[in-house]
């Protein structure tokens, strides 16, 4: 049955593509178009400006209060206080270098104990959550033991919504790592772009150290920190996307050619893809990380509810129908175009959607659906954020307590982008197994046979799956039918 399967999914995929990958159409010489060159504009300018304030709000208290007489024009809540850019900065070069260990020993330890983490980050992440929650109690912060004590919660019913499915995600995990582990020019992709976010941080700190030591109300500094905040997560998703254009156009590369050492690889395969990631195609990663992370979150936590609902039919259609809306825009931005992008040289929109109906007409969508590898990952990506922000908000606990969420929230915001570049790498190599596996099985076959065998046979399970839920679902639609005749009668 499962050579019948395979056949029957391998000739579909044929007929689709009317081709087999071919290596010329792969990082070919001619010359690309630049993609999204709107977004990359908006971008560059968001840096520069931003960059610009950055230091006129960090030299503000520098050394001295309101030393460019800034906090006149700023906001009508005044307050008196006569805190110094300095008095904060120092706290987040801790979140910095705590973030950045973090990341690296990530690094590290990805070929020995990559799976042992994993796991540890999908159990130790809610009881880390609900610790968290006490402390701000604790602290007589309510809103934030509130927000920490739901995510905890949420967490928690996540987990057991999907634990069927770990074992099969833990498989995929392994299988990319173990592609990543064969490829050390990736490590050093991501110790260079974290270098990168580092050096960013630096400026970015020494501004968002200006608000917190500033004059004006709460709300005020809140204000600021929220728009600082959002800019940063941008500018940290977009390099976390270079980083995933970069190793998904390595990692295509070495399935289509049956390894790293194939005679056939072409040369300088990093350099290549380094070069379309940071010029022709650095708009689409512009414009898609401003939306592809919430929208891959939502869809998580709404596909996993959804599957434990059970028989509340008025839940069910509400959560369907913000299911299917997010089905809707997961079409036009998903973490799959990247692959596109850096083997095709496609603008976001375009590849995304190719990449899904990619899936969907060759059924692998049933894998990807399933598969929570994204999650896991995202997991230890907060989990390495909330340590950051734990030992940058106990340390200003210790010198400035009314600063205490401040300076932890932004920090743990740090945090999560310093250890998501690590973590990115793994995502990105699981991301250009899936897009093989839908364009040619047989690429996965030659690289890793087993591995090939059981992913089909988990296709082959998923697919079952919903075909015996669909002749659910239709044979109870019809039943309520005939019953309504029967009523009417």
């Amino acid at each position: 049955m499962m050579d019948i399967y395979y056949i029957y999914f391998f000739l579909q995929n044929v007929r689709r593509n009317g081709r087999m990958i071919d290596d010329g159409d792969t990082f070919s010489p001619k010359v690309r178009r630049w993609r999204d060159v709107f977004w990359l504009a908006i971008f560059m300018l968001h840096l520069i400006a931003l960059g610009f304030v950055l230091v006129l709000l960090g030299l503000n208290r520098f050394k001295k209060s309101d030393r460019l007489n800034i906090d006149r024009y700023t906001n009508r809540v005044w307050e008196h206080n006569n805190g110094l850019t300095e008095n904060y900065w120092p706290n987040y070069a801790v979140a910095g270098g705590v973030g950045a260990a973090l990341g690296w020993i990530w690094l590290l330890l990805l070929g020995s104990h990559a799976n042992l983490m994993m796991k540890v980050s999908v159990h130790i992440l809610t009881t880390y959550l609900a610790v968290i929650s006490v402390l701000c109690f604790w602290c007589k912060q309510f809103f934030w033991g509130v927000a920490f004590a739901t995510g905890a919660a949420l967490q928690f019913l996540y987990v057991i919504s999907v634990v069927d499915r770990l074992p099969f995600t833990m498989l995929v995990l392994q299988k990319a790592v173990k592609m990543v582990w064969s490829l050390p020019e990736v490590m050093r992709v991501a110790y260079a772009f974290m270098a990168v976010m580092l050096l960013w941080m630096g400026i970015w700190s020494f501004g968002a150290a200006g608000v917190v030591a500033s004059s004006r109300g709460d709300l005020g500094r809140w204000w600021l920190l929220v728009v600082l905040s959002v800019s940063l997560f941008w500018t940290g998703a977009v390099l976390c996307n270079t980083v995933h254009v970069i190793v998904s156009g390595l990692v295509f590369l070495v399935l289509i050619h049956g390894g790293r050492n194939a005679s056939p690889m072409p040369p300088n395969p990093l350099m290549k893809s380094l070069r379309y990631a940071v010029t022709t195609s650095f708009g689409s990663i512009c414009y898609g990380s401003l939306f592809t992370a919430a929208i891959r979150t939502l869809r998580w936590k709404i596909r996993g509810f959804r599957s434990k609902i059970g028989n509340n039919e008025c839940l069910f259609c509400c959560v369907d129908f913000l299911f299917q809306l997010v089905e809707t825009l997961v079409r036009f931005f998903n973490k799959y175009a990247y692959v596109q992008i850096a083997v095709y040289g496609k603008g976001f929109n375009r590849a995304a959607r190719d990449a899904w109906e990619l899936f969907q007409s060759t059924g692998v969508e049933a894998l990807v659906a399933y598969d929570c590898s994204g999650a896991v990952l995202l997991m230890g990506t907060v989990l390495g954020g909330l340590i950051t922000g734990t030992c940058a908000g106990v340390w200003t606990w210790m010198t400035w307590c009314d600063r205490v969420i401040m300076v932890g929230s932004t920090a743990m915001l740090m945090g999560m982008v310093l250890v998501g570049l690590a973590m990115v790498v793994v995502e990105s190599a699981v991301t250009s197994i899936y897009i093989c596996y839908a364009e040619d099985p047989l690429l996965i076959q030659k690289w890793d046979p087993q591995f090939f065998n059981q992913m089909s046979e988990k296709l082959h399970q998923r697919l079952q799956h919903r075909s015996a839920l669909a002749r659910e679902i239709l044979t109870q639609n019809q039943h309520d039918t005939r019953m309504q005749d029967i009523f009417h009668l």
